[in-house]
């Protein structure tokens, strides 16, 4: 049995982050979109505006935390307190799983605000399949990582992301947040295969897909998550989705947020890939 299948893992079909700019109007004409994710630091305070919409926001959709802190490959102790939030807010949501991302945020107590990379090594996989098995145990729900976009390696490290991360979740029996995105970036800012990569990719661990835009620097592309997905993009995912089936998908969009119409026409149209791989009717349900 699958992990999907283990953890009773629902597609819930192409939702949009809950950001700023649109949080007024999703919350007063409740348009139609499949779900939201929220970014979990920014619910974990008690009460106030922010807990305030997180409850209207799920009342009316399926609600997915991500956090940006949990920093599991760092060497700081887990943080009791922030699992406990975390937690927290994965019962008040309901949600089915939650996700993080395979990265260090700090050091000794010094917080970075950046997803930082790790070295692709023995030592680092094990020290990393034990700190989820841990968040695991005190979240008791399905915990997902996300692969990041990298800009640069380390000479130390002795085996390719992709191997890494395959690895990583099937050991730390874990969920796989898989960004295309991300793929796609750091394939390109390494001279990867970006398919290889996916095929690599245990499918029946990805509980969630992630699209978003990217920028051409020149000599490197920056994942910014500030424009409309690229064509090659769409192709990965097409790819990907024909090895995981029917799976919940993200368009992510974090910096020059569009208005609501745009970013909703950009779920549409993942919407409408997902339709044509998956061989379903324009309009079926997700």
């Amino acid at each position: 049995m699958g992990f999907r299948e283990r953890h009773s893992i629902p597609d819930l079909g192409v939702g949009v982050g809950f950001r700023t700019p649109h949080v007024r109007q999703v919350l007063r004409d409740r348009p139609a979109m499949d779900w939201f994710e929220v970014i979990s630091e920014n619910y974990f305070a008690e009460g106030g505006i922010q807990r305030a919409n997180l409850e209207a926001l799920s009342s009316g959709y399926p609600v997915v935390p991500h956090g940006v802190s949990l920093s599991i490959g760092g060497t700081d102790p887990l943080d009791s307190d922030y699992l406990a939030r975390l937690r927290a807010l994965v019962e008040r949501t309901g949600a089915p799983w939650c996700s993080d991302h395979l990265c260090f945020t700090g050091v000794g107590g010094v917080d970075t605000h950046d997803l930082l990379p790790l070295p692709m090594t023995r030592d680092s996989l094990e020290h990393v399949v034990e700190r989820i098995k841990r968040v695991q145990g005190s979240l008791e729900r399905p915990f997902a990582l996300e692969n990041p976009s990298t800009y640069l390696a380390f000479r130390e490290s002795s085996m390719p992301e992709h191997e890494f991360l395959a690895e990583l979740v099937e050991r730390a029996d874990c969920g796989l947040l898989l960004d295309v995105n991300n793929v796609f970036v750091s394939a390109h800012n390494h001279g990867f295969d970006a398919r290889a990569y996916l095929d690599a990719m245990p499918a029946d661990r990805v509980v969630q897909m992630r699209l978003a835009g990217h920028t051409d620097r020149g000599a490197y592309l920056l994942d910014t998550h500030s424009d409309h997905v690229k064509d090659e993009v769409w192709a990965l995912y097409e790819h990907a989705l024909r090895r995981t089936g029917p799976t919940s998908t993200l368009i992510e969009w974090d910096q020059d947020i569009p208005a609501w119409e745009v970013l909703a026409e950009e779920a549409g149209k993942a919407r409408r890939v997902r339709d044509g791989v998956l061989g379903r009717r324009e309009g079926a349900a997700a």
